[in-house]
């Protein structure tokens, strides 16, 4: 799959790109089944809030099936290689969770902020493509973005290893009011199967979810693979080492397919 020229364009100028049905009900109900053994799993992979809920399931690639699928999927694949001009690999592929009631906030945080300062990553060509699992509304915590930020380059950051239970590169208010003042927020609503393109500089960052709704989205973040991470001081679920380059399934590799035995994500 192919983005059209005015997709890329909007993406280019806008550093995201929303498309509301990626992919199809049965193919995310697939998706959605195999969460809870996921979020079951008791290794340092999967990450929690304080109230126990889950926060992030890192490597879920590594460890199910039909995850190892989506992280080959045209779809994905095929957008990233075309977006950042080359074969790509995982840097990270992970479920994000807004638990019902008990997800908490993402600071405003640009995830290449992390990723060159952590990982050393050697320049911003990466992205994510994230994939609704769950109806994404007003009130359950959608993803915010300041559109056009990315175009700021790399912004100065604080490490902020006290609001949440995950640790993040964060940055400060008076530099968010001044990226709002000129660009607004927006926070792309959608059903499951939606998806989310964007760029890896693109300030963003999400409140927290007060609602009865919970809602979860798969990550995919591919970086080219000339471009591969040069520090490896984060554990490998988080930061992959692995900079083979993705090579694409069938499009249809969710519903049919032989299937893949992951391997395990601590290795």
């Amino acid at each position: 799959m192919k983005l059209t020229a005015e997709q890329h364009e909007t993406l280019d100028r806008e550093g995201f790109l929303f498309l509301s049905d990626l992919f199809s009900a049965e193919e995310t109900a697939v998706l959605r089944a195999a969460l809870p053994a996921i979020f079951a799993r008791t290794g340092p992979e999967i990450v929690r809030e304080l109230s126990g809920a889950v926060r992030t399931a890192f490597g879920v690639h590594t460890y199910s099936d039909i995850y190892w699928r989506l992280s080959r999927h045209p779809r994905l694949v095929e957008p990233a290689m075309q977006v950042l001009g080359g074969p790509v690999y995982i840097h990270q592929f992970k479920v994000n969770a807004k638990a019902a009631f008990d997800g908490d906030v993402w600071q405003w945080h640009q995830d290449y902020g992390t990723w060159s300062r952590d990982d050393l990553m050697p320049e911003p060509h990466a992205m994510n493509l994230a994939v609704y699992l769950d109806p994404v509304n007003e009130f359950n915590g959608p993803l915010m973005f300041i559109p056009r930020s990315h175009r700021r380059g790399r912004i100065e950051a604080g490490h902020d290893l006290e609001t949440t239970s995950y640790p993040l590169w964060t940055i400060d208010n008076e530099t968010i009011e001044t990226l709002v003042a000129e660009g607004g927020i927006v926070a792309p609503k959608g059903e499951p199967g939606a998806a989310l393109l964007f760029h890896c500089n693109l300030v963003h960052g999400s409140a927290p979810n007060m609602s009865p709704w919970g809602r979860r989205a798969v990550y995919f973040s591919a970086n080219r693979v000339d471009n591969a991470i040069r520090r490896f001081q984060r554990p490998e679920y988080i930061a992959h080492r692995d900079f083979t380059p993705v090579e694409p399934l069938g499009d249809d590799c969710l519903l049919v397919g032989t299937e893949h035995t992951a391997g395990a994500a601590a290795q």
